[in-house]
């Protein structure tokens, strides 16, 4: 099954969905900033444009463009500045 999920009024929309890999969401956010939590390790990795990212326990902001990739462990906060829109993969352990 399928799953539609929105965020921060509409700037942030994902579908989520199973695999034999295990459960994943790919999405487009709209230019701004935002702060996400987990509930489970997740790998975040941005298909198209760019974030800025700062990771949890880290006062540093880091840029990631497409094709790369960061991981949040489980029960933790972090924020992102999107550039432009764009899109992602979030895979989940």
């Amino acid at each position: 099954m399928i799953s539609a999920n929105e965020y921060f009024n509409g700037t942030v929309k994902s579908l989520g969905y199973t695999t034999a890999n295990g459960k994943s969401t790919v999405g487009v956010m709209e230019e701004g900033d935002y702060e996400f939590g987990t509930s489970s390790h997740e790998t975040m990795t941005v298909i198209e444009g760019e974030l800025i990212a700062q990771l949890p326990n880290n006062a540093e902001w880091k840029l990631y463009k497409a094709g790369e990739s960061f991981e949040i462990e489980a029960n933790a906060r972090f924020k992102v500045k999107s550039v432009g829109q764009t899109s992602y993969l979030c895979t989940y352990k």
